[in-house]
């Protein structure tokens, strides 16, 4: 049953140009045959990736609607009767006629959104929903509003300097940047006032409305939530469709970086870590919550309905106001997953219904959340991950700012050309699909718009009772899950009636990194099939990647929201029913068990994620795992696998660079590994080839080969390194080193203390009693057959 590690990966781009992916290719008809199948039929889609992957340039009109209430856009699965200039909706057969401008269409004259290859097209729309309107100045600038925590030691300040100066260094001239910093109080500081250090300070102690930071701000009335521009006043004049107070905050608090540069420059070199004093057994006061109400509060009132993010440096825990997740007193443990399954943690409830109502306030104002974690302690992630999640945030956690893992990515985000992240704001993601499919809801960065209707399925996973849903924050890596459930009509399903291809469509509108307002459309479609007679298109259309990827998400899901939900328990019972509905097997003859190869690294994927941080959530922090599964449910199907089942390369002199299992036996004294298991990377040196480079033997000119075998993972890994967010952690070991951990526990365990007498010399043993995938195999064969 083990197969190829590299099957998996061999083509080059498997998220193809519509950059969708389906559990299933083939959908069954009915919904009894649906739940057959085990895994959920589901699409994960990024809304934005590769634009230059675009058939054809972005089109300079406004898209076609269908009539109500289907409104899916013309594409290229309508049919069109060009003598008569009508379109038919595939979603819903309703026929439209083309509006005068497409007078001149004909055979011979096709608009770009009806050529078959472009399934995905973009339009560039000038009066799109919170787009400038025709005739405006041009797109509003991005806005990046700092907040930092000086409750750190001076050292570890010193490195948020350093990386501040190379990120303002990085933004564009026409950006406005702001800055907030805080430990026991809150600091706003107004940028626009150069001849002075001016600062507004607000208490750490309770919580704060946004309407008192509006009023000690001198904003009041600047900014209503969910209202992007103020209501025109008789004889007061609007500046770029604002409200003048709301104008004036901007130019005191907010500021391009041509404007502020130096200002900018000399608040960093006079920050200091916070002076207030800290009691012997106490932890610093640190008021994280209040900070990030001052910042959504200053965002709402001078930029709502705008393209802005918060970036929030945090090291360390909340301990005083909204948001606390542990006390002052040292003697009380920050929560564990223990005391959260115990609910034995006092403040995690209420933090979490603070970052609720912030994640809310966001949403309404259309703004980002970003969070830099950096610190040894947790920093309530696990409370922070509603508003982060919600709002389509960054998150990034290190050990510390001085570690490669929080500098570079924190310089990402702002870095131009082949390295941009492709940072978009204000998005929306509508789907319309076949009458026969309703929506379940979306696993991943966003939030529901309530945009109830016919096409929503009675059961909800994730944010569900929508076809639409917000994401303040997206980019080229963004991806969503959405969950499908059929329900064919009864007109439907009689003989005759059948429509052999059901349509899916994406209809996303977001602000591009350029300022214009765009609307992406992808519409896909696929077969349906008879799933009682008609196994094997089921079976080719299986695609096992976004199937393990998917059923990952949904377990997360699980684990978060009900109580007492057994994942590993839940994964074996799919297991063994997909196999045993898919397998090719005699009735009680475990021998005689195969699988398709569409299905052969399925089982290999489900026994890694059992053992992966996802579901084996006690070696880590709530923290981590908040961390982990925020990663995992916005990350492309590719980058989430490598979550899941590490890849494993192998290095030595006997053959080139090549991938092997990932298995205790790969494990050789003359072998250099590489495994990239997405949050770290680790280069693995056998034991031989330690002592060699231990020798020095890299150095001397007759031993050229051996320092190029050295060089290569390093490359390998860069390359890795360079193309990812956030930047994986680095790790260089050696067989029996301290470090060797981080490769030993992503193995699986053929060789342990129990059969050390079956190790190959140079090899390892790993010190496990759980069971390696063979014995697991060989479980779920016999229990497979017998059902």
């Amino acid at each position: 049953m083990a197969a190829d590690p590299s099957a998996a990966s061999a083509a080059a781009d498997p998220d193809g140009p519509d950059a969708v992916r389906l559990t299933w290719n083939a959908w069954p008809r009915s919904k009894v045959e649906a739940s057959r199948c085990v895994v959920p039929l589901a699409a994960a889609i990024s809304p934005v990736r590769c634009p230059e992957s675009l058939a054809s340039p972005p089109l300079p009109y406004a898209p076609l609607r269908c009539k109500p209430p289907c409104s899916a856009l013309l594409n290229p699965f309508a049919r069109v009767d060009y003598a008569a200039k009508i379109w038919i909706c595939p979603l819903c057969f309703s026929r439209n006629h083309f509006p005068p401008h497409y007078a001149g269409i004909s055979e011979s004259n096709v608009p770009a959104e009806l050529f078959p290859q472009c399934s995905t097209v973009e339009y560039l729309v000038a009066g799109a929903p919170g787009g400038p309107a025709p005739g405006s100045p041009g797109p509003p600038p991005p806005v990046f509003l700092f907040v930092i925590d000086t409750c750190v030691i001076e050292e570890e300040l010193e490195y948020v300097k350093m990386s501040m100066r190379k990120a303002v260094a990085l933004l564009p001239e026409h950006a406005l940047v702001g800055l907030v910093t805080f430990g026991t109080q809150v600091h706003l500081h107004e940028l626009g006032f150069s001849d002075l250090s001016k600062i507004y300070v607000f208490r750490g102690t309770k919580e704060i409305s946004k309407d008192q930071i509006l009023d000690q701000l001198g904003l009041a009335g600047a900014g209503r939530p969910g209202f992007p521009k103020m209501p025109q006043q008789p004889g007061v004049q609007q500046v770029n469709g604002m409200h003048p107070s709301a104008t004036a905050g901007v130019n005191r608090f907010l500021l391009p970086v041509s404007e502020c540069e130096c200002t900018l420059s000399t608040l960093l070199d006079e920050l200091q870590p916070d002076q207030w004093p800290v009691e012997t057994g106490h932890r610093a006061i640190r008021c994280t919550g209040v900070a990030l109400s001052v910042a959504a509060g200053l965002l709402g009132a001078c930029m709502p309905g705008t393209g802005a993010r918060i970036i929030a440096l945090l090291g360390g825990p909340c301990t005083e106001g909204p948001g606390v997740i542990v006390s002052k007193d040292l003697s009380e443990p920050v929560r564990s997953h223990k005391d959260l399954d115990k609910d034995a943690a006092p403040h995690f409830q209420k933090a979490v219904k603070f970052y609720d109502g912030l994640a809310k306030q966001l949403v309404s104002q259309g703004h980002v959340l970003d969070v830099f974690a950096s610190a040894l302690d947790q920093v309530g992630l696990a409370e922070m991950k509603l508003a982060i999640e919600r709002t389509g945030g960054l998150v990034v956690l290190s050990e510390s700012f001085g570690h490669s893992v929080f500098k570079d990515s924190f310089k990402r985000i702002f870095e131009g050309g082949e390295q941009s992240l492709g940072l978009s704001f204000n998005g929306t993601l509508e789907i319309n699909c076949s009458k026969d499919i309703k929506v379940q809801g979306v696993i991943g960065p966003c939030t529901s718009l309530e945009k109830k209707g016919a096409l929503c399925a009675d059961t909800v996973v994730g944010q569900g009772n929508t076809t639409a849903w917000k994401m303040c924050g997206l980019d080229r890596n963004t991806s969503l899950t959405v969950f499908f459930d059929v329900s064919p009509s009864e007109r439907s399903s009689q003989p005759g009636q059948q429509n052999p291809n059901l349509y899916i469509q994406f209809v996303t509108s977001y602000q591009h990194p350029e300022g214009q307002m765009r609307i992406r459309v992808t519409t896909i479609s696929r077969k349906w099939v008879d799933g009682s007679t008609n196994t094997e298109e089921l079976v080719e259309g299986f695609d096992q990647e976004t199937a393990a990827v998917v059923l990952a998400r949904y377990i997360s899901l699980k684990m978060e929201i009900e109580e007492e939900f057994d994942a590993t328990r839940w994964l074996d019972r799919s297991l063994i029913r997909l196999c045993s509905r898919f397998g090719d097997y005699r009735k009680d003859d475990p021998s005689s068990f195969s699988l398709h190869s569409n299905f052969s690294l399925f089982p290999q994927f489900m026994f890694n994620l059992r053992r992966s941080q996802f579901v084996q959530v006690f070696n880590n922090s709530p923290d981590e795992t908040a961390y982990f599964r925020m990663l995992l449910n916005r990350e492309s199907i590719t980058n989430s696998v490598a979550m899941i089942q590490p890849s494993l390369i192998s290095f030595s002199f006997d053959s080139p660079p090549s991938p092997v299992f990932l298995d205790v036996a790969s494990i050789a004294a003359d072998r250099i590994l590489l495994l990239d298991a997405y949050f770290s990377v680790v280069i693995f040196h056998g034991m031989t080839i330690a002592q060699w480079r231990n020798m020095c033997y890299q150095n001397q000119p007759e031993h050229q080969q051996f320092a190029q075998l050295l060089q290569a993972p390093q490359d390998e890994a860069q390359v890795i390194i360079s193309g990812r967010f956030p930047v994986p952690r680095l790790v260089v070991c050696d067989q029996h080193g301290s470090q060797a951990r981080f490769l030993l526990a992503k193995l699986n365990p053929s060789a342990t203390y129990n059969s050390a007498h079956d190790v190959a010399p140079g090899s390892d043993i790993i010190f496990t009693d759980d069971v390696s995938f063979q014995v697991f195999c060989e479980h779920l064969q016999r229990l497979a057959v017998q059902s």
